[in-house]
Order: structure tokens, then C-alpha cells, then sequence
């Protein structure tokens, strides 16, 4: 059952974790984008909307962990699993608009840099730095065990990285009054932000299409089968996910005809204890049969 799985995934057990680390987050998000705003800085902006997939990504995955517990239903036989993917394909929509605009504004401030307020830029940037360090302590247990965690985890570490940059914007015009380190850092951190969408997008789209995950090699699953004793051929083999670190697999196996019902369960038994050991493949529906074909053409 959906309930079943939750409590035993790891994303369930680091909840509370998640949970305290976006509200930090969203609280900083609020602040940055409002001092953005009055200092007039585009770098702190952008910053901001980087520290909006932060929001999104750890939102996301508390909101999979709760839908997850949904129990599922005669119309819903895998749940509610999906929703996660929907969510990640429309946050990464978003996300496409917000770096395009950011790099547009970087773009228009090349050409005349408008005053910036260095001081206040500087000191919500260097208390980002500090709560994206926490953030990182105390998700990194969680990030080693669960891909959900894992996700919001790496999400934070780059978010660390851009309010470095930030930081290094306040300072030089502070120091120089060189305006125009605003715009390139914004440009910057929307550059950053550019691939991690498109990786995003792509993965939705791919689990979305039912492809193979991309940490699972499809021709080492298939040699795991036919390398089995007993198994003369295997089709229909298919491999995808389900949602976040979820996998399934269904194939039909075609055993040789002295093969007994009794090993044909076995062998089925024990590749399914194979695919969750070694693929993390936990989902499975193997459909064996046992090839006749050679008794029925000498009874002709």
C-alpha cells in the first residue's frame, strides 16, 4: 500500500529536516526579494529568484512525501505519485520565464546601470550565505539516503554559491563604485540557473515518457536476466519510474521446457531480490513462461 512505502522511504524519515530548512528558506526568499527591491539590485533579485528553486525544489518534495501517504484507490492504483512529476514540470516551466528575464534586465542595465545601494545588497547576501550553511548541515545526513533530499540538498549548495557572488558584487561597489559588476552577476547567477532548469525539465519530461532512469543501464538489467540458468530469451522488457527514486520493471521470460513450476518461481524470487539489490528496483512484474514448443512439434 502507498502508506506502506512511505514509511519506509528515507524522504519520510528526513520530513521534519525538509520542513524546517523550507521555512528558513521561504523566510529568506521574502526578505531578499524585498530589499532587492529597495536597494535596487538586480544581482540581489536574481539571487532571489535562484533562491526560488530552492523553494520550489524543497516544496516539491514535501509535498510528493504527503501525497505519497494518499492512500491509493481502484482509479489511482499507483497513487498519487505523479503529482511530484506534474509539480517539477511546471516549477521548471517557471523557472525558464524568471532566468530569461533576469538575463533581458542584466541585459537593458548594460547599457545604464541605475544606482545601487551596496550596503543593504551586502548584508542580506552575507545572512544568505550563513542560512544556506545551515541549510546544508542540516540536510546532509538526509542527502545521502534519499534522492528527494539529495535533490534540496545540491539546490542549497549552489543557492551558497550565488549569494558568495553576490557578496562579491557588494564589495566591489563598495569599494570601487563600479556599477556595472551588478548586471554581470545577475547575468551570472541567470546563467546559472539555466541548466539546472533544463536538467529539471528533461527529467519530468523523460519519467513523464516512461524512460529508463537514467541511473539504472538497461542492457546490465537485461543481461541479468538472460544470464540466468534456465531462461532462453526475454522481450517486453520495460523499465521506468514511478516518481523520485521509484522504480518499476515488467518483462515476460521465456524458460527452457524441463523448467518445473516450482523453479520457474524460484528464479522468479530471486531476480526480483537481484533488481531490488542491485537497480533498486522495487516494483516488479516478472511473467515467466515455460517454452513447449519443442514437445508440441514431436507430438505432431
Amino acid at each position: 500500500m502507498a502508506q506502506d512505502i512511505v514509511a519506509l522511504s528515507a524522504g519520510g524519515k528526513h520530513n521534519r529536516s525538509l520542513k524546517t530548512v523550507f521555512i528558513i528558506t521561504f523566510v529568506y526568499f521574502v526578505i531578499e526579494v524585498v530589499v532587492g527591491f529597495m536597494s535596487n539590485s538586480l544581482a540581489l533579485l536574481s539571487d532571489a529568484a535562484h533562491m526560488l528553486t530552492d523553494v520550489g525544489g524543497q516544496g516539491l518534495a514535501l509535498f510528493a512525501i504527503w501525497m505519497s501517504s494518499r492512500p491509493r484507490n481502484a482509479w489511482k492504483t499507483y497513487g498519487y505519485y505523479r503529482t511530484e512529476i506534474f509539480s517539477a514540470l511546471l516549477n521548471a516551466v517557471v523557472l525558464l520565464f524568471i532566468s530569461g528575464y533576469i538575463l533581458y534586465e542584466a541585459w537593458q542595465r548594460f547599457s545604464n546601470p541605475p544606482a545601487v545601494a551596496g550596503i543593504p545588497m551586502l548584508v542580506v547576501a552575507f545572512c544568505g550565505l550563513i542560512i544556506n550553511l545551515i541549510s546544508m548541515k542540516i540536510l546532509r545526513s538526509g542527502s545521502r539516503e534519499s534522492i528527494n533530499i539529495k535533490g534540496a540538498f545540491l539546490e542549497v549548495v549552489s543557492d551558497m554559491l550565488s549569494s558568495v557572488g553576490v557578496i562579491i558584487a557588494g564589495c566591489i561597489i563598495l569599494a570601487t563604485g563600479w556599477l556595472y559588476i551588478d548586471p554581470i552577476m545577475s547575468a551570472a547567477i541567470g546563467l546559472f540557473i539555466l541548466p539546472r532548469t533544463y536538467n529539471l525539465l528533461k527529467e519530468s519530461v523523460n519519467i513523464l515518457l516512461e524512460a529508463v532512469p537514467k541511473d539504472i543501464d538497461y542492457n546490465a538489467v537485461n543481461n541479468l536476466f538472460t544470464a540466468k540458468p534456465g531462461v532462453i530469451s526475454i522481450h517486453d522488457l520495460h523499465i521506468w519510474t514511478l516518481t523520485s527514486g521509484m522504480y518499476a520493471l515488467s518483462v515476460h521470460v521465456i524458460m527452457e521446457p524441463e523448467t518445473s513450476l516450482e523453479e520457474a518461481s524460484e528464479i522468479s524470487r530471486s531476480l526480483k531480490e537481484l533488481l531490488a539489490t542491485r537497480f533498486k528496483i522495487n516494483h516488479t512484474t516478472i511473467e515467466i513462461h515455460i517454452d513447449k514448443t519443442e514437445d508440441v512439434l514431436n507430438n505432431i
